[in-house]
């Protein structure tokens, strides 16, 4: 290689770092869910679209009712048909929402459905951020179709990247119309998710790993997990304690010690996110400080289903 090509090619691997650091820069300024500095002064919406899975992970108990703060909640599942109504009465009761995200109940992914909402958004609110969750598992397939919908943030859960610890975390995925347990589903799950992570960014979105941190499973795993994601392209890391149930209902949740080390493991390959606030999937309002999920909602959410 010359010289001038060789001088090229470090301009131009330059220029992508600096594009790559403003991108994260504008996301963290704007996404409460993926920068601190944007953390207690802008809200978000999450929109109850996907209402099935094709993951069962030993912790998740997807559920409706109005009472319970975290994950996999809703008091009602949305049609992608009512998504741009809502946001409008949305940024009626909460002006400082810049994200429109879809995180459940169940794997946004399994069905149409958020990217059904996603296009109605996108055409009605284009400035207004798009900001997808999942499990990872279609991500490979499906990525292309989220960013000409607009999405441009993207959360992927990954407990695990050894099949046999993976296979303590998650019970079973169903892929390709067949049910698959053991290592075999955990190689295939996290082949995908890190296919889908390198794609996603690939395309120009900014990703961000979600790790539910689980003791005596994967505490010692975090570093192993950071630095597989990191190389596929991810560029946030969020770690989030257990919450005890469903089939490790009895295992206790980390404490903050466990918690500290794990980002500090995660730390050596991600910028660690810190202000997560286990968001229902009908979350609506700034993170910590208002919630505004029962009177957007209220009345006009159809019944629940695991689908």
């Amino acid at each position: 290689m010359t010289l001038s090509a060789t001088a090229s090619v470090t301009a131009e691997t330059i220029i992508q770092t600096a594009e790559l650091k403003h991108s994260l820069l504008k996301v963290s300024q704007l996404h409460p869910c993926f920068g601190g500095e944007a953390h207690n002064k802008f809200g978000r919406l999450h929109l109850p679209v996907s209402p099935a899975c094709n993951i069962q992970c030993r912790f998740c108990n997807r559920s409706i009712n109005e009472k319970e703060n975290r994950p996999g909640v809703t008091a009602g599942v949305l049609r992608p048909d009512q998504a741009a109504a809502t946001v409008k009465k949305a940024l009626s009761l909460c002006p400082e929402i810049t994200v429109v995200g879809i995180a459940g109940p169940g794997d946004t992914l399994a069905t149409d459905a958020a990217i059904e909402a996603f296009r109605a958004v996108h055409e009605a609110y284009p400035h207004l951020i798009k900001c997808l969750s999942t499990n990872g598992l279609l991500l490979p397939d499906r990525a292309e179709e989220l960013i000409g919908v607009g999405v441009k943030t993207v959360t992927v859960t990954v407990n695990a990247v050894d099949p046999f610890i993976l296979d303590k975390v998650v019970s079973y995925i169903v892929f390709k119309g067949r049910k698959i347990t053991g290592p075999a589903m955990g190689d295939i799950l996290t082949a995908r998710q890190l296919e889908g992570i390198r794609k996603a960014s690939d395309l120009g979105a900014t990703v961000k790993v979600n790790t539910v941190l689980v003791p005596g499973i994967n505490d010692g795993h975090i570093g192993d997990i950071a630095k597989a994601v990191s190389e596929a392209g991810a560029h946030v890391y969020n770690i989030i304690p257990l919450i005890p149930q469903h089939e490790l209902s009895h295992i206790e949740e980390p404490d903050c010690d466990m918690l500290q080390k794990a980002r500090e493991d995660g730390e050596r390959y991600l910028e660690v996110f810190r202000h997560c606030k286990h968001c229902r999937a009908d979350a609506c309002g700034i993170p910590g400080l208002s919630d505004f999920s029962r009177e957007l909602y209220g009345g006009q959410m159809e019944t629940f289903s695991h689908g």
